[in-house]
């Protein structure tokens, strides 16, 4: 058998190790200046097999996801650094683990101090317009404009959208999120806000009722028209497909003959009451509208592709798409052939579509099964946008990859670490240990405690148990996973 060895790397950088995947400085010397402009597409919870050109499930249509894969690269192995929103999104916009500033759960610091520049921070120095329109989900700071996490204070010119780990689907009203906070206050009633407030736009609010999909679909195109002739990075983030996906349309939920499901009423019920209702298997409409959501999202996919290509700059973007974490199996999120969900070190929960468009560049109609990072996003940037990609770095660029010009890129060890939960990949080897089921029997998830060797490659939906037959590979990730988290000190 190969030692691990081959598979494990250390590198020292300055006074910290980064372990698995990490750049010297480099300068890319390209023959043209006329670097492109940048998308970075971020959707909420999308399940593994919810987008048709992966062809996993036969219940979903997603055209304008499939063109977007047709043109560039779809990744079969592409990893979130976190099962959760807040501490990926922190790690996919600066390249880097987000533990080490501190963030490995919910209610974490941020997105990092300056050590840790981000791709708007990189991009704006060098003649960028950077914009940031739709969710914002670092740690427990979002909302303060004065702290690093909210946008405008981490590179971004221009920021519309909201800063909260859900968002109210069709209202966005601070009077009605008042009326429901009093009311929830006068029933004595525990569970958390329905997000109604108001949207930011800079640092003003703004009152609406509108479908927040289509809604940051607008502004995005409203955003490329007026910067077409300029050089700009936009990060759209959408808050679909997370929950709560029933908040759909009521002319979508009559044409395709859905009763919907109620928000909840603090008078009339408690909140975890009202939520397990929501969420699989007690929803029999769960997943059409969780295909609601998704079908909408897509629409909103085509409308901001057609705007770039409609104003003559398409060609001259790079165009980036990925799930924030793994799909939520409770809100009816199809991850097969993978196990687990969002919440979970399981494939189900880390594994995710991402997908890399760049006209006459990018190799089209590609699928590459390289093992993948949210966090490779920043380098591949830099290399096409003629930057420095930063020493202090976890993540690897993919240029050369999606291009041609060679095919070996790919991390040859990730980690990750949740307080309760713990995983390594190496290679083909997955080592996965968890010690806390509480949050998943809350989230209504499965989990199986114990520690566990998993092989990838002729196990994805990771059902057995190979650590009492391969003994030294087990150990050795264990010693590796230990290895990187003294590291992070």
């Amino acid at each position: 058998m190969k030692n691990l060895k081959s598979f494990v790397k250390v590198a020292g950088v300055g006074s910290a190790f980064i372990i698995g995947g990490c750049n010297d400085d480099i300068k890319i010397n390209k023959e043209s200046s006329d670097t492109p402009n940048v998308l970075l597409i971020v959707v909420d919870d999308q399940g593994y097999a919810d987008l048709s050109c992966a062809g996993l499930t036969d219940d979903v249509s997603t055209p304008n996801i499939d063109r977007l894969s047709k043109s560039g690269v779809r990744f079969t192995n592409a990893y979130a650094s976190s099962p959760i929103s807040s501490p990926s999104r922190g790690g996919l916009l600066t390249g880097c683990y987000q533990q080490r500033w501190g963030t490995k759960w919910y209610g974490g610091p941020g997105i990092g101090d300056s050590t840790f520049a981000t791709i708007p921070e990189l991009l704006k120095p060098n003649g960028y317009n950077t914009a940031y329109i739709g969710k914002v989900h670092y740690g427990s700071h979002d909302s303060d404009t004065t702290h690093r996490s909210f946008p405008l204070n981490h590179g971004f010119d221009y920021y519309f959208g909201h800063t909260s780990p859900r968002k109210h689907y069709l209202n966005h009203n601070d009077e009605r999120e008042s009326k429901f906070l009093k009311v929830k206050e006068e029933n004595e009633s525990w569970g958390q806000s329905l997000r109604q407030g108001a949207l930011w736009e800079n640092t003003s609010k703004l009152d609406t009722f509108a479908f927040s999909t289509q809604l940051f679909g607008t502004k995005a195109c409203e955003y490329i028209e007026q910067n077409k002739g300029n050089k700009f990075f936009l990060q759209l983030s959408f808050n679909a497909v997370h929950n709560f996906t029933h908040q759909l349309p009521k002319e979508y939920l009559k044409e395709n003959g859905l009763k919907g499901y109620h928000d909840w009423d603090p008078s009339m019920e408690g909140y975890y009451e009202w939520y397990q209702k929501g969420r699989k298997p007690n929803n029999p409409e769960g997943r059409e509208h969780y295909l609601g959501q998704l079908y909408y999202l897509d629409k909103e996919i085509g409308r901001v592709m057609d705007c770039l290509e409609s104003n003559d700059i398409l060609k001259n973007t790079i165009v980036f798409y990925v799930s924030d974490n793994g799909g939520s199996t409770p809100i009816y999120a199809n991850n097969y052939p993978l196990r687990g969900s969002k919440y979970l070190l399981y494939e189900g929960g880390i594994r995710v579509p991402m997908i890399i468009s760049y006209t006459g560049v990018v190799k089209e109609n590609q699928v590459l099964d390289n093992i993948v990072s949210g966090m490779d996003i920043l380098p591949t940037i830099c290399m096409a946008t003629d930057l420095n990609i930063p020493s202090n770095i976890n993540g690897i660029s993919l240029l050369d990859l999606v291009s041609g010009k060679e095919v070996e890129t790919a991390h040859d060890t990730l980690y990750w670490f949740t307080g309760h939960e713990y995983a390594v990949r190496a290679g083909k080897w997955k080592l996965f240990v968890s010690t806390d089921d509480r949050n998943a029997k809350y989230e209504m998830v499965e989990v199986e405690l114990g520690e566990f060797l998993f092989d990838l490659e002729t196990d994805p939906g990771e059902t057995t148990n190979l650590a009492n037959d391969y003994p030294e590979v087990f150990e050795q990730l264990k010693h590796s996973f230990k290895y990187w988290k003294e590291s992070l000190k």
